[in-house]
């Protein structure tokens, strides 16, 4: 069931009604025809223009794929090196705790990271909600969710990656708050897909086809492959660090699922909500079943295509429309029709024209006689005919289209079945089409028609061709007799809850959309004619002396035993008398799954799981499922338990791909999450290509994109750097394009916190004593107050980030906090402090001692990674837990007694508040600029090892933060003194030192309106030399913009916006070379050095 969906259109080729075509137009998914699918038989109607414009773009961006030259950086895949691949030999049985007292590696690798946590984990029982009670901050809330169930035939992708990183993200966040949380795994019996696995199985091992078996063995089979295959997607999600109760492990054909299924169909017949009917389904002629939207893919089609279908030798031409006439009975005249499907021209039983069509008003309640039926098929008028359309005339074929289907009913016409379920004509098309393959017809109905003299043509015609996704089958629309599920009322409630507050879904744009669909919805078939499935519990009854009737009479029951009591009593005989045969066909996939949050807990039984877990906390999915399988679970659960199933809705957006398209395997761009993990060939990824079902065209452009995406392969990037890397992106809205790179940029953040705890852990071995509590640490410098402020405010980021579900605003502010203020900034500043010589720690804490300065400095240090690493554990499970685990021992509570980062407070504010500095924030920032001026004033003089002397012109206010912050901003600037002057200042001169007077031999950069820097230079050829090479550059890209401003019609040709741009990169050329014109005419003012 979890998997993405095709991105399903109504672009039939040929609507003949107005108002249904606006009613398909929204895609609706729940009516008896799975919509998005019929390109059919009435006049000739413009293909959806969207439709067309995607098979466009999808064959532009093949092109570009297969034409674009390596010349482009952007097109030249990822540059990596291959990291040295580290393994844990230490001899630790599966569920014992890793041994970090081991010597921490030099670098980190994911290989050594990884080992032995999840099994400790797992043994331990810290992602059950019995481990609750044992958590010294568990707190009286809980928080339950279901992962959507993966169909039990596939792999995971790395969209479903991402749908883990979210809600595992989400599940050990609320654990850590201690809340009781409960996170169900299961997996989906995927109906159709397994079956078709497991008929090619049988196929291919012992030459046999389905029914060559028992419906019992066949089964048999079935769970011979489901137990062998079947637990490949748990070891994904293991791999992946999900943290689920494996113990609560759900498949949705478990004997206690199944019989919630029973009861669940039962009590909806019981209330009138599942009845039996005639209607048109979405019908696969090689499965031989009906199938719904999800199984149905949009093939649009430009012009004419030769495809490959089943069951053919030869392929079969589509995308063209055959123009027809039939003879007017009676008279002279014809009137001629157009459709892409002329064997079904067969099961015409009318043709509709336009009431005020002046060209067919003479023909206004005539027949035409049928060229090879011995009927009259009348012809009708209707306003919903479209005149200007094709020939403005309409053939009425109802049992084939959904169109003509309501047209029968609004004038009473036959429906006449001319294709059968297993493809081939029926014996109402007479015995020279009987048996014969459908589009074997289609050439046999056009030449009989060129022989009657009937046929008037055939042209290309764009179309969207409806496809089964598991069979490669074309769809053909068929009248059947299958149970239906009624969902106008459901719907109205489903909608009235997101109204009215009840069910939140974020983010609150899709309201709009979940409104328009189910208002407009339809009643869902679901019956599917498989064998491997819930088996439909409903049982039609034979009567005593009415064996003969036509008349289809059905109970059902929770048990035959039950039904056959329901029959006695419905119809007044002995249960004896009563013969009852069980329905064959399944239910749909879909029916079962949208009992999952409810179902999984144990329902209909009152289990502890079901009072404490229902409804669900939040359900988290993609946002393709938002109507196969959210809408059904809200309209299920809400008929069936009185609750609604879960109280959010978090709906995240499809993964892509670098160029723009969605992961599919029939596009062959598919990743699998542990190729990332733990990294994979070139080779390797191009045999997943080949074993796949392509196109040769598709297949090259797939070859040719992963030549390029990944030339040397996929590096191993480790399990939380894709997870970190998934969250990052911003989930709720535009689609998320994974790039490989970002995922390797990751790793190189987790080996930059590594390198951060091996630092921090030298510091604190050399440091003695363990580390005074959090609440007890109180920064004395400028820098550890700024460095404990910026913490508070990245715990402060995290939580808003998690209770808004932004979990992007989440990573990136502990993504900065880490590199940006703790590394960058904070350890570089205090590197030179702790490598002076300790005598040993302060008894005391003494303002102003060098020891009381490194202790707190230790101390304000551990606390900063600690904190960090617990906020990073929800994003990054094993390597937190591995780098916490080596700091623990040195903090202010070591415990070795067993306990795991995943179970320890997550960090809040209220507990930082003593860490609060705003001013020092604040006023940071100066120091920030400064040091960014000075390291640019460097550079351009051509400064590596030197240490210049720096005077600061400024205000006041800024002279104070900068003498503040003077040994950081020395220390970073990498400056040897920082003399500051306040013109501003003379009545105040005492706050600020005497300073030499401001060099001549100097530099000059601009930091604001209010403040320049001046930085000590001595003559140097080489950085005069250096300064005039980039002062030609310059003039090479000043005088290239210069051009491109001269051309001709330059202001009419080129937009406003190009315009700016330009204008705005001379304005910037034209300052850099005026500030380096000034430092060249200072370096000519400085006397030559002499050696």
């Amino acid at each position: 069931m979890w998997r993405g969906t095709c991105s399903l259109s109504v672009s039939k080729a040929e609507q003949s009604v107005h108002k249904v075509l606006e009613i398909l137009s929204c895609r609706n998914c729940f009516n008896h025809v799975q919509k998005a699918q019929i390109c059919t038989t009435s006049a000739v109607l413009s293909p959806s223009r969207t439709q067309i414009e995607k098979q466009k773009r999808k064959q532009e961006r093949e092109r570009a794929i297969l034409t674009t030259k390596d010349n482009n950086a952007a097109n030249q895949g990822i540059k990596w090196n291959e990291k040295e691949r580290i393994s844990y030999s230490a001899s630790t049985p599966p569920g014992v705790k890793k041994d970090t007292t081991l010597p921490l590696p030099a670098s980190y690798s994911p290989e050594y990271v990884e080992s032995s946590w999840y099994q400790w984990w797992e043994k331990e029982g810290f992602f059950t909600p019995e481990h609750h009670d044992k958590l010294p901050h568990a707190v009286n809330h809980s928080f339950s969710l279901c992962i959507p169930p993966p169909n039990v035939t596939g792999t995971l992708h790395v969209g479903h990656a991402l749908t883990v990183a979210i809600e595992d993200a989400l599940v050990r966040w609320r654990r850590m708050q201690g809340y009781k949380v409960l996170w169900v795994p299961g997996c989906d019996h995927a109906g159709i897909a397994t079956q078709t696995v497991v008929e090619k199985r049988l196929l291919r091992d012992l030459g046999k086809r389905r029914q060559d078996l028992s419906r019992e063995q066949f089964l048999t089979e079935v769970w011979k492959w489901k137990n062998e295959k079947g637990d490949e997607i748990y070891h994904q999600l293991r791999k992946l660090g999900a943290s689920l109760d494996w113990s609560r492990a759900c498949f949705t054909m478990d004997p206690s699922f199944s019989d919630a299924v029973t009861e669940a169909f039962v009590r909806l017949c019981d209330s009138g909500l599942i009845y039996r009917s005639e209607g048109l389904v979405n019908w696969s002629c090689a499965l031989e079943s009906a199938i719904s939207d999800i199984e149905v893919d949009s093939k649009p089609l430009s012009g004419r295509t030769m495809l490959s279908v089943p069951g053919y030798e030869k392929q079969v031409e589509f995308g063209t429309m055959v123009t027809f006439a039939y003879p007017v009975d009676g008279q002279d005249g014809e009137v001629a029709v157009s459709t892409t499907r002329p064997e079904t021209m067969l099961g015409d039983v009318a043709i509709a024209v336009h009431p005020d069509d002046a060209r067919y008003q003479p023909f206004h309640d005539k027949h035409c006689r049928h060229p090879f039926m011995d009927r009259l098929i009348p012809i009708v008028t209707d306003t919903m005919v479209d005149r200007e359309l094709g020939t403005g005339a309409v053939k009425v074929t109802p049992a084939h289209d959904l169109d003509d289907f309501v047209l029968s009913q609004r004038h009473s016409l036959p429906r006449l079945s001319v294709i059968g379920g297993d493809g081939t004509m029926t014996a109402l098309c007479g015995p020279w089409l009987k048996g014969l393959k459908r589009f074997d017809a289609r050439e046999r109905v056009m030449e009989a028609l060129a022989e009657k003299k009937l046929y008037r043509g055939k042209k290309e015609h764009a179309m969207s061709l409806p496809v089964c996704s598991r069979s490669g089958d074309v769809i053909e629309p068929l009248l059947r007799k299958q149970w239906f599920v009624r969902c106008s009322e459901m719907a109205e409630r489903a909608v009235q809850a997101v109204d009215d507050g009840q069910l939140k879904i974020v983010p609150p744009f899709y309201t709009k959309t979940w409104r328009n669909w189910l208002s407009n919805i339809s009643d869902w078939c679901v019956s599917r004619q498989l064998w491997w499935g819930h088996q439909i519990p409903a049982y039609r009854v034979a009567l005593a002396g009415l064996d003969n009737s036509q008349e289809e009479h059905w109970v059902w029951g929770r048990s035959e035993a039950e039904a056959r009591q329901r029959a006695a009593v419905k119809y007044g005989v002995a249960a004896a008398t009563l013969t009852l045969t069980r329905d064959p066909d399944v239910l749909d996939t879909w029916f079962s799954s949208g009992l999952f949050p409810f179902a999984m807990l144990g329902w209909p039984q009152q289990t502890g799981d079901l009072q404490q877990f229902y409804p669900n906390s939040i359900l988290e999915t993609g946002s393709d499922l938002i109507f196969f399988w959210v809408a059904r679970m809200v309209m299920l659960g809400t008929e069936l338990t009185g609750q609604l199933p879960f109280k959010k809705v978090l709906l995240h957006s499809l993964v892509r791909d670098k160029h723009g398209r969605k992961m599919s395997k029939s596009l062959g761009n598919v990743v699998d999450p542990l190729d990332v993990t733990a990294g994979v060939s070139l080779e390797r990824l191009q045999e997943k290509v080949h074993e796949g079902n392509l196109h040769p065209r598709e297949r090259a452009a797939a070859m040719e994109a992963q030549r390029k995406d990944f030339p040397d392969g996929i590096p191993e990037c480790g399990t939380d750097a894709l997870r970190f890397a998934l969250c990052s992106y911003k989930a709720q809205g535009e689609d998320v394009s994974l790039s490989v790179s970002q995922v390797l940029s990751c790793r190189h953040f987790c080996n930059k916190m590594w390198q951060t705890v091996r630092f921090t852990l030298g510091v604190l071995g050399d440091g003695g004593a363990n580390q005074a509590p959090l609440a007890e640490t109180f920064p004395l410098s400028s820098m550890d107050r700024w460095v404990c402020s910026r913490l508070y405010s990245t715990v402060l980021r995290c939580e808003q980030g998690f209770e808004a579900y932004e979990l992007h605003a989440v990573t990136s502010a502990l993504h900065a906090f880490w590199v940006h203020s703790l590394c960058d900034v904070y350890l570089e500043c205090i590197k030179p402090l702790l490598s002076q010589p300790d005598p040993g720690a302060a008894a005391q804490i003494i303002p102003g001692c060098p020891e009381t300065e490194r202790q707190v400095a230790r101390s304000v240090l551990y606390h900063c990674v600690t904190v960090s690493l617990a906020l990073l554990s929800p994003f990054m499970p094993f390597l937190t837990e591995e780098l916490w685990q080596r700091l623990s021992p040195l903090g202010p509570q070591a415990d070795s007694t067993g306990a795991s980062l995943c179970l320890q407070p997550y960090p809040q504010s209220s507990q930082l508040t003593h860490w609060h500095f705003p001013e020092q924030e604040a006023e940071f920032a100066v120091v920030q600029e400064v040091v960014r001026v000075a390291r640019s004033l460097r550079a351009q003089c051509g400064m590596t090892k030197e240490k210049p002397d720096l005077w600061a012109v400024c205000s006041p206010s800024q002279g104070r933060t900068l003498l503040q912050f003077g040994p950081a901003l020395r220390t970073l600037g990498r400056i040897s003194n920082l003399h500051v002057h306040c013109p501003e200042a003379a009545e105040s001169s005492l706050l600020f030192p005497s300073i030499p007077p401001l060099p001549k031999e100097s530099v000059v950069g601009v930091v604001d309106h209010s403040c320049q820097l001046h930085l000590n230079i001595k003559g140097d050829a080489n950085m005069n030399k250096q300064l005039s090479q980039r002062r030609d550059r310059l003039l090479l890209k000043l005088d290239k913009f210069l051009t491109q401003t001269r051309v001709p019609h330059y202001l009419e040709k080129v937009p406003e916006r190009v315009r700016q741009e330009t204008e705005n990169k001379i304005s910037a050329l034209q300052q850099e070379l005026k500030n380096i014109d000034y430092q060249l005419s200072v370096l000519q003012r400085i006397p030559k050095t002499t050696k």
